[in-house]
Formats: C-alpha cells, sequence, structure tokens
C-alpha cells in the first residue's frame, strides 16, 4: 500500500455537458436524468444506511456496472440540484475474465482483479503506480477488502472515448475505478474526501 502523501491539488476543470433536473422531483425521491431509478433508490439507501461515515451528502457518485464499458457508466450527481455528469469507467479483469466489455461477476478477494459492489466512501489523494489515485474504503460486506485491495479511483488510458472507439471496448483494471486521464481532475474536484462511491449490477 503506498503511504500517504499531501493532498493533490486539483486544477481548474472544464465544464462539462450536464442532465439538470428539478429540484422539486429530487426532493420527491425521482431519479436524475440518465440514471435508472431503481440504482438511484439503492445508492440513497446506502447514503442513508451509511450516513454516519460520509461526511458529505452534497454529492455522490454511482457506478452502474449493469451497462457495458463502452458506454458512459459513472454518474455523478449533485444530489442538491440533481445535474449529472456521466463518464466512462473500466471494471476489473476478473469481474470479466473473457473481456467482453460486460461486468460478469463482482468480489471481493484479494487476489481476484475484480470489481467489488457495495458503497464505498472516497478518502486521501496520493501518487502510485497509477500516478494521482484516490482510496476507498468499503462500507459494505461485499467490499470491506477495498482498502488492503488497493481498490482506487485512478486515471488510465484504457478507459478512454479514443479506446473504447479502436476496440469497442475498455480495458479492464485490477478492480479499480479508471476514469479517462483527462477526467480525473473532475472526478476528484466533484468528489474530494468523505463522498459516496455506490457500485452495483442491478
Amino acid at each position: 500500500m503506498p503511504k500517504p502523501a499531501p493532498a493533490i491539488p486539483v486544477p481548474a476543470v472544464v465544464a462539462h455537458p450536464v442532465a439538470p433536473a428539478p429540484a422539486v422531483a429530487r426532493r420527491a425521491g425521482m431519479a436524475p436524468a440518465g440514471v435508472r431509478p431503481e440504482l438511484f433508490r439503492r445508492a440513497v439507501a446506502a447514503l442513508d444506511r451509511h450516513s454516519m461515515s460520509i461526511a458529505s451528502h452534497d454529492r455522490i457518485a454511482i457506478a452502474d456496472f449493469s451497462v457495458s464499458s463502452s458506454l458512459p457508466r459513472f454518474f455523478l450527481i449533485n444530489m442538491g440540484n440533481g445535474q449529472v455528469e456521466s463518464l466512462l469507467v473500466s471494471h476489473g479483469s476478473g469481474s470479466d475474465p473473457a473481456h467482453t466489455g460486460w461486468l460478469q461477476r463482482f468480489s471481493n478477494d484479494p487476489g481476484s482483479n475484480a470489481t467489488c459492489e457495495g458503497a464505498f466512501v472516497t478518502s486521501d489523494y496520493y501518487f502510485g503506480k497509477h500516478g494521482a489515485s484516490q482510496r476507498l474504503i468499503g462500507l459494505d460486506a461485499t467490499n470491506n477488502n477495498a482498502l488492503d485491495r488497493a481498490i482506487v479511483v485512478h486515471g488510465a488510458k484504457y478507459a478512454t472515448a479514443e479506446h473504447m472507439a479502436t476496440y469497442g471496448k475498455l480495458g479492464r483494471s485490477q478492480g479499480c475505478f479508471a476514469v479517462g486521464p483527462n477526467e480525473l481532475d473532475m472526478v476528484f474536484l466533484r468528489l474530494g474526501p468523505g463522498r459516496l462511491i455506490f457500485s452495483a449490477k442491478v
């Protein structure tokens, strides 16, 4: 496990397209545009269930692993106004051994190289083998080995639209939430430490 390093400076972020949802609809429990309602309900339930472990409830991220890696499936959601930013995100090689582009299974086992499901809270930043990265702490029995497994958020060239356009799917991580290098600063800025990432296949 890499040693903690000082917080990574996050540069200014270029605005990304967002899908607004009325605040009234958000308060009524409706899912923001582009996010499947059942998945959103489960994420909100996880936020409530782990409220004492998650410092900030203003923004969350949801990884929808029922969707192919060729499509944006990592949703950054502003819980106040319902705005959504959607990004590509990789899953682990152990979750898709045949490299089909679809997540086949979750695993919390060390050495599985698989994505794990459940609620995570974002933690500190460090520089590791993938460059700037953010540690995650698993809050459920299905992902409570995340810290020991070094399941983190990091950037990777295999998680870009260019890679997808060439190969028809993203490359695979070792279970980490890998996003495009050009998107990483924005993810860090939107989430920061102490916010929920919810990973599921519903």
